[in-house]
C-alpha cells in the first residue's frame, strides 16, 4: 500500500470513529509496517485530528466549543479499560480511582492504580498522568460482585477507622441495589473490619 494509500485510508477509518474514541496505532498493523503506521499516526497528529495520548495511544479529541474548554481529554479509566480489552486482560479499579469511580471521594488521581491478572506496567498519559497496572493473583479477584470487590479495595485505601459516616451512608446506597446472594458469597473475600462495615450497611 502506498503511503498516500495507507494515510487516505487510515484517515477513513477514524473519520467514522465517535469523537473521544481511544486509537492504537498497533491495531493498523495489517496496512503496513509499524513504523510506517506510526508516521502516519504522527502525520495525522500534527492535523489535529487526533491526538497523542501516551506512546501508540491516540485519541479523535472531543472539542468543547459550548463553553470553550477547547480539547476535552478522556478519562483515564476509559484509557484503561481500552488498554485492557486490547490486551484481552481483566483490570479492577483501586485506591483513589475506586474511591473517585464509587464516589467516596469527589477527588481525581493523577495516577491511576490497577489490579490486573495481566502483565505489571506503568504508562505515562498525557498531562503528566499515570496509570499503573499491578499484576495480583487471580485469586485476587475472584470477587462475584464487582461492587463489592471495588468498596473492598476503595476502603484497604482509607484504611481502617478513616471512613466516615457519609461514606458509610453512600457505601449503604450502593449496596441496597446489590443480589444479597453476591454480597454474602463475596465475604470471605474481604477483612474483617470491612466485612463488619458491609455487613452494617445491609
Amino acid at each position: 500500500m502506498k503511503k498516500k494509500s495507507i494515510d487516505s485510508s487510515i484517515l477513513n477509518i477514524i473519520n467514522r470513529k465517535r469523537h473521544s474514541a481511544i486509537l492504537f496505532a498497533s491495531d493498523f498493523a495489517d496496512m503496513g509496517e509499524q513504523k510506517t503506521i506510526n508516521k502516519v499516526f504522527e502525520r495525522i497528529t500534527l492535523s489535529g485530528k487526533i491526538i497523542r495520548l501516551a506512546r501508540g495511544i491516540y485519541c479523535k479529541p472531543k472539542i468543547d466549543t459550548e463553553f470553550g474548554f477547547g480539547i476535552v481529554y478522556p478519562h483515564m479509566d476509559d484509557v484503561a479499560q481500552a488498554i485492557a480489552k486490547r490486551d484481552k486482560c481483566r483490570i479492577v479499579p483501586t485506591g483513589d480511582v475506586a474511591l473517585n469511580k464509587l464516589g467516596l471521594s469527589t477527588q481525581v488521581p493523577m495516577n491511576a492504580v490497577y489490579f490486573t491478572d495481566g502483565t505489571s506496567r506503568r504508562i505515562k498519559i498525557y498531562n503528566g498522568r499515570g496509570i499503573l497496572f499491578k499484576h495480583v493473583v487471580p485469586k485476587r479477584l475472584k470477587f462475584k460482585s464487582e461492587l463489592v470487590m471495588l468498596i473492598t479495595f476503595a476502603l484497604q485505601r482509607l484504611g481502617q477507622g478513616n471512613v466516615s459516616e457519609e461514606q458509610l451512608n453512600r457505601i449503604k446506597q450502593l449496596l441496597s441495589n446489590e443480589p444479597k446472594e453476591l454480597i454474602t458469597d463475596d465475604l470471605k473475600l474481604v477483612p474483617g473490619w470491612i466485612r463488619s462495615i458491609i455487613l452494617n450497611a445491609l
